[in-house]
């Protein structure tokens, strides 16, 4: 049996909320400092990189309704594949203190930009 397409937008929501809840009252510094922080939210982005691979292999018509999924996608595969190269002080949605912005604005950095 098929797993509900919709599940995988549940899966991307609470991982966001995971990332959030992970970094409440962080500032960057205090991110880079935390090994298992970084940690804990660099796998929460897997998920949700993942979950949006899976979407738009299994649903394209839902998964073209979300702002940057191959960004997105593509900041999975750095994370998976490219682990030596990652900046804990990279811009946009791929900045965990964004993730609330993210969250809400259809990731998106702070300033609204795509």
């Amino acid at each position: 049996m098929q797993r509900d397409p919709r599940a995988f937008l549940w899966d991307v929501q609470q991982a966001a909320g995971a990332i959030t809840q992970f970094t409440a009252g962080l500032d960057a510094a205090g991110y880079r400092a935390n090994p298992l922080i970084r940690s804990a939210v660099e796998r929460q982005f897997e998920i949700i990189g993942e979950a949006l691979n899976r979407l738009s292999k299994e649903a394209p018509d839902l998964a073209d309704r979300v702002p940057n999924l191959r960004k997105i996608v593509g900041f999975r595969n750095v994370l998976i594949h490219g682990y030596a190269v990652i900046d804990d002080g990279v811009g946009d949605c791929h900045d965990p203190l964004a993730v609330p912005a993210c969250n809400r604005d259809g990731f998106t950095d702070r300033t609204g930009a795509a």
